[in-house]
Formats: C-alpha cells, sequence, structure tokens
C-alpha cells in the first residue's frame, strides 16, 4: 500500500520548497509574502461566524478562514512550525463543530444556498481549499480528531454537494468544475474512490452528463476558448488545474494531463493568450474591467503547464510578469527558469482562437504588433457565439450581443473599451453584489460595445435564444505583410437583411511611431436603415475638425437596448462626402478618430448614466457616428500620436498626421479607402470582400485590379500602397 502523502505536494517536495525560504527568486518572494499574511491573519481572533449576505461580514470571515487554512496548511509542511498546523487544526475542528448545526443560508441569488454561503459555488470552494490543507496535516493528527473533522465537515460537505445538490453537482459549467474538483481533491484525501469517481465521470458515471471529464470534454472548443469569456475562464481554470494534478499525483494511469489532445495545455494557453499587454484580460460577455492575469488561477495554470507541457519563453516572461509562482514543485520548477532567464515582456503574438465545441461557431481574432518604442500593440476583434446555452445550464447566461465588437490597446491602456459587466461585486446595498437590472438594460446591449448597432435594436432583437443560434465566420487573418497585418469576420443576419464585414488593420507606416489602425466596416442590405458606429474611450475631448452643439438639456438617446442610458451631450450633422476627426487625451497620450462620411450623418456626444436612478453605471463618455442608407462602408482610423505629461507642462504631437478619410467606393469584391496626410502623401487600401481562393490563412499572391475606372495593385487579402499608383 502505498505511504500516505498530501494531495498536491509530497513531504518530498516540501522539503525542496524549505530550501527556497528566504531566497530572492519568484518562489522565495511568494513564499515569504504567504508567510506574511498568514502572520497577519494569525494577530487577530478567529472567528467561526453563522450566516451572513452575500459579501457581508459573515461571507467574508468564512472566506478568509479558508485561505489562510489553506495556507497554514501548506505552509507547515514547508516551514515545518508548528504554529501554523494547530492554527489549521484550530480552524478545521471549528468548523466541525459548526458545520452541522447549521441550515441552509439566506440566498438572494437564483443558485442554491449552502449553510455556510450564500450558494453552494462558495461552499465547494470552501471544501476544495479545506481539503488540501486538511491533507497537508492529517499525518499529525489523533485518530479521534481525524474523525471529527472528517465527519462532521469533509463528508458532510461532500453529501451536501454530491446528494442534496446533486443537480448542481452534475452541471457542465463553471460552477460545475468546482463542485468536481472540491468532491474529487476531498475524495482522495479520504482515500474515498466512490467519492473520486463521482467527481471524475459524474453521478450517472457517463462523463457526459457530469463530471470533470464531462467538463474537459465540452467546455472549451478545440482551441481550448472558453464560450463564457476570459473573466469566467479564469475563475473555471483554478479547481479545473488543482483537480488534474491530484489526479495526476493519484491516479496517473488517466494520464489526465494528455487527455482530449491535451485540452489542459490548450485551455490554459488560449487563456493567457486573451491578455492584453498590461495583463489585464479583455471584457468578452460578462466581465470585471479590473481583473488580470496576477489572478491565483493563472498563476496556478502557469506554474503547472511549464512543469507539465513543453517551457516556451511565453511561460517564464508571463511568471515574471505575475511575480509569483504557485507554492508547489511546479512553481519551483518556473521560479528556477525565470532566475536564468532575461526579463522580458510577455507576448503570445497574434492568434486566432476558434469558438464552440467543434470550433466552428465564431471565435475571437487578436493582433498584437511591437513598435519602435517598445510598446506592445493589440487590437482585439470579436465575432464568437453568443456565451449564453441554456441547453447546458440556465447558468449559462453570459452572453452579450456584441458581434463584431472591437478593443484597441497600446501605451499601457485600452483606448477603444469594453463596458464589462454591470455588477458589484459582494457589495452587498449595490442589489445584493448580483448583477445590477441594468447589465441586461444597458451592458449586454449592442450599443455598449464597440460595434455597429442597426435601427436602434441590439443584435439578434437582444433575444438570446436567437443569438445562440448564430455567430461569425473568419473572413481573413494575416500575420505577416509588408505594411502590417489584418483580420476580417463576417456576420450574417444578426439583423434580418444585413450583413457585417469587419476588417481591421494594423498598420506599420513609415514616420509614424505607433502603428495605425484602419477599421473598415461594410453593411450590406436591399433596404435603408439607420447605422450607429459606436466607440467608447476613456479621457478629455481635445479637438474636433467640426463644430457641433452641446445641448443645454439632457435627454436619452433612446428609449430601449440601452439607448435609454446614454444621455446625448451634443450633436453635429454632416452633408455628403464630409470627413470628421474627434481628438482625445487619455494618459499620456493622445488619440485621434477618423471617419469617412460619404452619404453624410451625425456625429452623436454621448455619456452612459441616464435612467439609472441608483447610480448603478460608472460615467464614461461614448461617441456615435449615424448614417442612413442601404450599403455603407465606415471607414475608420485609429491614431495614437504625441505625449502629454502635466507635472512637467510637456506637450507633444497633439495633432495626427493623418487629415482626412476618403471611401473611393466598395463593393462584393473589395472596399477601397483613401488616407490624406499631413505631409501631403496618400495612402491607399483596399481590403478583400469576395471569399479567397486560398481560405482565411491567406498567402500572397497579386494582380493588377480594374474597378470604377481605378487601377490598382491588389494584392492578397488587402494591399497597402503609397500614390501615385504605379502601372
Amino acid at each position: 500500500m502505498q505511504a500516505y502523502q498530501p494531495v498536491l505536494i509530497s513531504f518530498e517536495e516540501a522539503q525542496k520548497l524549505r530550501h527556497a525560504l528566504g531566497s530572492g527568486g519568484l518562489i522565495g518572494r511568494t513564499l515569504a509574502a504567504q508567510i506574511e499574511r498568514l502572520e497577519n491573519y494569525r494577530q487577530h481572533p478567529l472567528v467561526f461566524p453563522g450566516h451572513g449576505e452575500a459579501g457581508g461580514i459573515e461571507h467574508n470571515h468564512h472566506k478568509q478562514n479558508y485561505i489562510h487554512l489553506n495556507l497554514a496548511g501548506r505552509l507547515f509542511l514547508i516551514t515545518g512550525n508548528a504554529a501554523y498546523r494547530d492554527f489549521a487544526l484550530q480552524i478545521l475542528s471549528g468548523y466541525a463543530d459548526l458545520y452541522p448545526t447549521l441550515g441552509n443560508a439566506l440566498s438572494k441569488d437564483s443558485n442554491p444556498p449552502g449553510r455556510l454561503f450564500h450558494q453552494t459555488l462558495n461552499e465547494n470552494m470552501w471544501l476544495l481549499y479545506g481539503a488540501e490543507a486538511y491533507s497537508c496535516i492529517r499525518h499529525t493528527l489523533m485518530p479521534e480528531q481525524r474523525e471529527h473533522i472528517e465527519n462532521n465537515l469533509l463528508r458532510e460537505m461532500v453529501y451536501q454537494a454530491v446528494v442534496i445538490h446533486a443537480n448542481e453537482f452534475d452541471i457542465v459549467h463553471n460552477h460545475g468544475l468546482w463542485s468536481v474538483a472540491a468532491v474529487g481533491i476531498c475524495g482522495y484525501v479520504l482515500n474515498d474512490q466512490e467519492m473520486v469517481d463521482n467527481a471524475l465521470y459524474g453521478l450517472r458515471r457517463d462523463s457526459v452528463s457530469g463530471g470533470f471529464l464531462a467538463q474537459l470534454t465540452q467546455l472549451f472548443s478545440p482551441d481550448g476558448y472558453y464560450m463564457e469569456g476570459p473573466y469566467y475562464h479564469r475563475f473555471a481554470i483554478r479547481p479545473l488545474m488543482m483537480f488534474a494534478e491530484a489526479i495526476a499525483r493519484r491516479q496517473p494511469e488517466l494520464d489526465i494531463y494528455q487527455f482530449n489532445h491535451q485540452v489542459i495545455k490548450r485551455t490554459s494557453d488560449a487563456l493567457m493568450a486573451t491578455a492584453f499587454p498590461d495583463g489585464t484580460l479583455p471584457a468578452l460577455n460578462d466581465s470585471s474591467k479590473s481583473m488580470d492575469i496576477n489572478d491565483e488561477g493563472i498563476v496556478i495554470a502557469t506554474s503547472v503547464c511549464f512543469a507539465r507541457y513543453q517551457q516556451p519563453d511565453v511561460l517564464i516572461a508571463m511568471a515574471q510578469h505575475q511575480g509569483e509562482v504557485w507554492v508547489s514543485a511546479a512553481g519551483l520548477h518556473l521560479s528556477i527558469a525565470a532566475e536564468q532567464a532575461a526579463h522580458q515582456q510577455f507576448n503570445w503574438g497574434s492568434v486566432v482562437l476558434n469558438d464552440g465545441a467543434d470550433g466552428q461557431q465564431g471565435g475571437v481574432g487578436i493582433l498584437r504588433q511591437l513598435d519602435a518604442e517598445s510598446d506592445l500593440n493589440m487590437a482585439l476583434l470579436w465575432f464568437g457565439q453568443h456565451g449564453s446555452d441554456a441547453q447546458l445550464h440556465s447558468a449559462l447566461d453570459h452572453g452579450h450581443f456584441d458581434g463584431l465588437h472591437l478593443s484597441l490597446f497600446n501605451r499601457g491602456r485600452e483606448y477603444l473599451r469594453d463596458y464589462g459587466f454591470g455588477r458589484w461585486v459582494n457589495v452587498e446595498p449595490k442589489f445584493g453584489g448580483r448583477y445590477i437590472p441594468e447589465n441586461k438594460s444597458y451592458c449586454k446591449q449592442t450599443i455598449a460595445h464597440n460595434t455597429v448597432t442597426v435601427d436602434g435594436c441590439s443584435q439578434n432583437n437582444g433575444d438570446t435564444e436567437t443569438a445562440q443560434q448564430r455567430w461569425g465566420e473568419l473572413h481573413f487573418v494575416v500575420r505577416e505583410h509588408a505594411f502590417g497585418q489584418g483580420i476580417s469576420a463576417i456576420a450574417r443576419d444578426y439583423y434580418p437583411g444585413v450583413d457585417m464585414q469587419r476588417s481591421v488593420l494594423m498598420l506599420k507606416l513609415a514616420g509614424f511611431a505607433k502603428p495605425l489602425i484602419v477599421d473598415l466596416f461594410r453593411l450590406t442590405s436591399h433596404q435603408s436603415h439607420q447605422y450607429d458606429y459606436a466607440l467608447h474611450y476613456q479621457g478629455q475631448i481635445v479637438r474636433t475638425d467640426f463644430d457641433y452643439q452641446t445641448h443645454s438639456t439632457l435627454s436619452p438617446l433612446g428609449e430601449q437596448h440601452g439607448y435609454q442610458h446614454l444621455w446625448e451631450l451634443g450633436r453635429a450633422h454632416f452633408a455628403q462626402d464630409r470627413s470628421v476627426l474627434v481628438s482625445w487625451l487619455d494618459g499620456n497620450s493622445y488619440y485621434s478618430y477618423l471617419c469617412a462620411l460619404p452619404a453624410g450623418g451625425n456625429v452623436i456626444f454621448a455619456n452612459i448614466g441616464a435612467n439609472d436612478p441608483h447610480f448603478n453605471l460608472r460615467n464614461e463618455p461614448a461617441l456615435v457616428i449615424r448614417s442612413q442608407g442601404e450599403n455603407k462602408l465606415f471607414a475608420s482610423v485609429y491614431e495614437t500620436h504625441g505625449y502629454f505629461n502635466e507635472a512637467t507642462e510637456s506637450s507633444t504631437g497633439a495633432r495626427g498626421q493623418v487629415e482626412r478619410v476618403e471611401v473611393v467606393g466598395h463593393d462584393d469584391d473589395v472596399s477601397v479607402v483613401r488616407l490624406y496626410l499631413q505631409d501631403q502623401r496618400v495612402l491607399m487600401i483596399v481590403v478583400c470582400n469576395r471569399p479567397l481562393a486560398s481560405g482565411p490563412q491567406v498567402s500572397e499572391y497579386g494582380a493588377m485590379f480594374h474597378w470604377n475606372g481605378l487601377a490598382f495593385r491588389w494584392q492578397g487579402a488587402f494591399s497597402v500602397q503609397w500614390e501615385p499608383l504605379e502601372a
């Protein structure tokens, strides 16, 4: 019979980690920070509260208790400090006394309540952390202490999860991952294979209706993308990695890290590859704007993937950015590698991640380009499926109506922004810390995103079931081009009878310090529509090249589909064949937006916050470019330029180089635009609209093309040429 070992750190590994105490590497600094955190917590009296509201004092006591219980157990193994063992035992024994006496907590949430928390999700998180901590001190306990903790706490919590809340246990969902990981790890700790098998294969033991293997098979696309988006993905990755590591140690014959074509590696890479250069995660679907790769789950994934798979430099750079590693053998391995490598910026390059269980439900495309300032620029184009699927579970309801959404990032900030979710997490006075009503009435709606809204209605009429049946398709992606990179995607029938194509180019041009972003958003229809191209930014407007009228009395921009939450601040009307420019200052950078309006239209200045009686929404600015017609091309340019420092009273390059944008024309074959620069140069850009023979991963081929009396050289998916053109 195999000798007892803690579930995630063996005694031998703990001894190796002990040698890292006091070292200057990532593992040494992580250990020092965790010891300081635990010591600070130990200075306060332990509290074992009963029920409380979500996010309330009782909730936070329970949460902090399991976090520090876990730290105490693990640090006892590593340091040998008996005080940590005693602290962990005190917490476990206290909860073993308390837990059997509690009924269900009160819940204002749609999820069923646990005994400690307002929802079973948090209960399972407590169990996972508590069970692992128990495994670290179990060998030091008397039989009666083990019996008390195991029977009155751990087994009772498993009974609640598997029997009382069986429906929540067997769900394919991020909550389900926490359920199976908690029960599975507890099963390994208690040497109860029945528990483990429930967690691995589901209560029906079919690996389809529930269980960890079902989660790994159904939750992620072949590229590893998680349909609910990076915010929920980073939450799901934590129990996934911890349970996988426990399985690898206790049942190596399952070869879990090779399961489903290394899905654990693929989904970890996919999550990390979505991050902005500052480490924050993009707000796809319901998402916090503050979440980043320093989240515990991603820290664990970075260490485990480095140890269990190949060891790319990008994971070392990830760990250097995170400034910590998972306290484990894997983390020690990564820490040693990071010490031996030069510090570098993590860069996952330009990627396309397909969405859907079969990889056929659209996806997300990301362009990245390192410029002469050593600044990593990023453009994200979203064209995936709606992030909800009631067929899997009713809780899978975090999708937004934001097809062909665009986010842009450089100089350390997301300058074309997504709002994210409408929620004040664990702030009980704000609607119980749950999603606020405005999350549905504004945040999910199309106008809240950087895309085009048709006829003042959200895509798919704001109906989730309809949206689940549609997704975008990749038209082309070009990662290497003489003038930079490009990506294009198509969304059909998100509005009845309207097709949309968005092509985003990240151009590297002589004389420009930063890449120039060219955004060609083409809409085609047999009927006339109102098209609203919205962009959301931060900062202060500096200048425009047109006159506008501000309003002394504010009114909402519309009555529904999110428009009711936008105050109209001002407006300008334009005749045909105009190009408009709006420039703003954000941080230390100037940003200029230019758009051609060949059919005329309106520029509307707006601000979020109308019809918000409880001040739930953030007050942030927006621009809406409105135009009417059947077929429409919004030809837009985003230019980053100049520098501003208020403290030193420095301002340079406050005006950009692009003066005007012209739509030469567009049809089913190509879209052609010109950019006019201050130095009299003219840049012609041609984007292919017709299907490409070589498919989305476009190879280069060239030809002269004649269109509307104009001759130009067309190469591959897009062409960029300085005029005058050569024959």
